[in-house]
């Protein structure tokens, strides 16, 4: 198996955790938000879109698409402090949420 095999396998675990844990903590939605939200240009589409939302229907879904189609990776990362400060003020748990973006931020930008 090459690096970049063992990177994309690393990332498809993590991206699994992040379901996992989303879904454990109850943030996972069963309905996708309307096209336009979808569509904002704004970081973590803050405009329209909860931080969780954005990460299971925007990002959740790009880097599923980057990893079976063998897309370059980015070159960083750095989600994990988004998720810090969204559940700062949330009655749900993130701190193990942060802890797998937190993972993914590590690995993608190879640190």
């Amino acid at each position: 198996m090459s690096a970049s095999s063992d990177i994309f396998s690393d990332v498809a675990d993590r991206l699994l955790s992040i379901e996992a844990e989303m879904r454990r903590i109850g943030v996972w939605s069963s309905e996708p938000p309307c096209a336009e939200a979808l569509a904002s240009t704004q970081p973590f589409c803050i405009d329209t879109l909860a931080f969780t939302e954005w990460l299971q229907f925007v990002f959740l879904v790009r880097m599923k698409v980057i990893v079976e189609q063998g897309y370059g990776l980015p070159d960083v990362s750095g989600i994990a402090p988004m998720a810090e400060e969204y559940f700062r003020v949330r009655p749900e748990p993130g701190e193990g949420l942060a802890r797998e973006l937190e993972a993914i931020d590590r690995l993608i930008s190879g640190s």
